[in-house]
């Protein structure tokens, strides 16, 4: 049977080679006969003028659509519109920029004190508008922190009633949300996080974080990768400023390098690694933020003696003015000029420790005041021997120099007491996932 099928398929193939017009022909004339068939069928119907006709009247209704139409003709459009505020602002020019022509509105922010205080010389601040579509002002609001609270923010609105505009001023509790990070290193830091839209305040505290065991002005190297789980306070659901790091992640490398804040009760809080062993050393690695090392503990070419010569300690560069700070607690053995120094600041520390400050622009401490880690001592300068504005640094143990970046990574660290062990070892956990997450944003974008 399948060899019948097989032979009647191959003779229809030759069929159609050998007699291709015949056989369209054929197809044609077939379809012309249905096509036959089909008028002649319809040509059976009844004759149309035989058909009886009938009339049907009926009643329509119209839709009731007129009540709704004279609702539109009344209705008003409410519009919305953002911009921030510009230190050269005035009341005419802020409102211009978010699209309302309001001469009204223009006088009252000019004239009434908690609106002009609020809008016209403040740079920066975000502010929200409510209008009809008359372009004219309904409602306005514009939201701030200031410096000295971490926990509450100002909002300011303006109003229009049927007496006129009305302003206010509240106040209202900022709302931490958390968000997630990550990058890589190309050519430095700040570079990176810009990159990432991490705010400058966050670069800052991770630097700060891994001060004692990273060298961000030395050691860096490209490739080198992050991620960051911090804070941002809101307002009503905007940001407003970026709050703490609550753990992040660097690979320096190829080393990891692991934080996060952890607070035990009745103590204050700081960073861990995540096995419970405090980032809190004895001495900063940096008695600036952030700036650039220019010359290392070494020997060197002195640009005033030109001699080769050791250098027993080490340079920053940095504009005059950049504030400079205690690396460490301890108390100021000597503030004042000395020879070639400068304006120069002798901390004494624990263990026969001694930091010295030089080449200062300004002190900011006196004899024997007592100083903590981070305090600020002075401001870069170029007195003394200087030949630019920068600091010279120096640890000395028993009145002999050390290399300050080694003694800050050799510096002891305090762990998570046995108490706040369990509670400790949870919050870790839930900040690895968190961690993980932020990485994960980074290698999606690498592909």
């Amino acid at each position: 049977m399948k060899q019948s099928l097989i032979s009647t398929a191959v003779a229809l193939a030759d069929l159609v080679q050998r007699h291709p017009k015949r056989l369209t022909a054929a197809i044609a004339a077939l379809l012309l006969g249905g096509g036959g068939g089909a008028f002649a069928v319809a040509s059976l119907a009844p004759d149309a003028s035989q058909i009886p006709v009938r009339q049907v009247l009926e009643a329509v209704q119209p839709l009731p659509l007129q009540a709704q139409a004279e609702a539109l003709d009344v209705h008003s459009f409410k519009l919305f519109r953002s911009e921030t505020t510009r230190s050269n602002d005035t009341p005419e020019a802020l409102l211009r920029r978010l699209g309302l022509v309001d001469p009204l509105a223009a006088a009252f922010v000019r004239t009434d004190a908690t609106a002009r205080q609020a809008l016209l010389g403040r740079a920066g601040r975000n502010v929200t508008i409510e209008a009809n579509d008359r372009e004219e002002l309904l409602s306005l609001k514009t939201r701030w922190i200031n410096a000295d609270t971490d926990s509450h923010f100002h909002r300011m609105v303006i109003e229009k009633t049927p007496k006129g505009f009305v302003s206010r001023l509240e106040t209202a509790p900022l709302v931490a949300s958390t968000r997630l990070a990550s990058g890589s290193i190309r050519s430095s830091l700040f570079a990176a996080t810009d990159e990432a839209r991490i705010p400058d305040t966050i670069a800052t505290q991770v630097a700060e974080i891994f001060s004692g065991s990273i060298d961000f002005h030395r050691a860096l190297r490209k490739g080198d990768r992050f991620s960051i789980v911090y804070e941002t306070l809101e307002a009503d659901g905007e940001p407003l400023r970026a709050g703490r790091v609550l753990s992040t992640e660097f690979v320096n490398a190829g080393k990891t390098h692991q934080a996060m804040w952890f607070q035990e009760p009745g103590q204050k809080g700081g960073y861990y690694n995540l096995d419970g062993q405090s980032l809190r050393r004895a001495y900063l690695a940096s008695p600036m933020e952030f700036s650039r090392v220019t010359s290392g503990f070494k020997m060197r070419f002195h640009p005033i003696l030109q001699t080769w010569r050791a250098h027993l300690g080490v340079d920053y560069g940095a504009p005059v003015g950049t504030p400079v700070r205690s690396v460490g607690d301890g108390v100021v053995e000597f503030a004042g000029s000395q020879g070639g120094f400068g304006n120069v600041v002798y901390i004494k520390h624990r263990n026969q420790h001694t930091t010295v400050y030089a080449h200062l622009s300004r002190i900011g401490v006196r004899k024997g005041q007592s100083v903590g880690q981070g305090d600020q001592i002075g401001a870069v300068g170029a007195t003394g021997w200087a030949t630019g504005p920068h600091l010279h640094f120096e640890f000395r143990v028993n009145g002999q120099h050390q290399d300050p970046v080694a003694i800050a990574q050799q510096s002891e660290s305090i762990p998570v007491s046995q108490a706040a062990r369990a509670a400790f070892a949870q919050s870790a956990l839930a900040q690895r996932v968190n961690l993980a997450a932020a990485d994960s944003l980074r290698q999606a974008s690498a592909q």
